[in-house]
This record gives structure tokens, sequence and C-alpha cells, in this order.
């Protein structure tokens, strides 16, 4: 390859050259994609069952999120509304599903939670996060939390 080949070759990939040496130029930076939380800021958690999304938050203003959740399926859905967390199992089993783990659950309607789970299977009426986010709303939610909902 000519020089002047090899130089426009490397202009055109973003490397800057100078005396024979390159330098790889930092590709544009791409705009975050975010999608407003639907909840009100009096929210800790918010859950749209919509997008499959949740987020958690400090007065309205998003500290952690989207990230992406399953909810239940349509015979055993997630319930819409305002609720508060009422206890927290870190190593939590289902007994109405044969011991199931249910870890880093963070309870908030009765026996539904905020837990690790598939992010491909629908649950039976609880909130599937992925290990890390799972991990993140478990470590982040406190009792008396309110955990927000929505259609």
């Amino acid at each position: 390859m000519t020089s002047a080949r090899r130089l426009s070759t490397l202009a055109a990939i973003g490397v800057a050259t100078a005396g024979g040496a390159a330098w790889f130029a930092a590709a544009p930076a791409q705009a975050a994609t975010t999608t407003a939380m639907p909840c009100s800021p009096a929210a800790r958690a918010c859950v749209d069952l919509t997008t499959q999304q949740a987020w958690l938050a400090h007065d309205g203003v998003v500290d952690f999120g989207p990230v992406p959740v399953r909810s239940g399926e349509s015979d055993a859905p997630t319930d819409p509304g305002t609720f508060h967390v009422t206890w927290k199992d870190l190593h939590h089993k289902s007994k109405a599903f044969h011991n199931a783990p249910m870890p880093f659950s963070v309870f908030f309607n009765g026996g539904d939670a905020l837990h690790e789970g598939s992010l491909s299977v629908p649950s039976h009426g609880c909130v599937h996060l992925s290990y890390s986010s799972a991990r993140t709303f478990y470590d982040t939610l406190r009792v008396g939390d309110e955990v927000q909902v929505v259609p």
C-alpha cells in the first residue's frame, strides 16, 4: 500500500497521523437513550408494565435505570398500584413454587417481589430483574420505601 493511500485509509477510519505515528481518534459519543420514569416523585422504585422497565429514584431524580424487567404472565399478572417495601430476603425460596430460588427479593405486594429471575420467562406476579439489577434494587431499597407499578 502506498504511503498516500495508507494515510487516506487511516483518515477514513478516524486515525490521525503525524511524523509516521498514528493515533486513533475517539469515536463520537452516542447520545444516551433514556425513557422518562412514568412514576410520581414519591416512588423510590418504579416499574412500567408496558415497557417492561424499572428505575430507582430519589425525589423524582432517577438514580438507576431504566433496566429491563419481566413481569407476571397473563394468568398471574403483576398488579399495578402504589405499594411499600414490606420485607426483604437475600436468599428467599418460594414455598408456593417448589422452593424456587428468588435471590435478592424485595417484597412489596403480599407475595410479589422484585427479585433476580429470567428476563425471557414471565413470572407468577413478581418482577424479574437481571442479577446485577436485582442486587442494586436489593441494596438500595429499604422497608417502607414506595414502589409504584404502572400499567
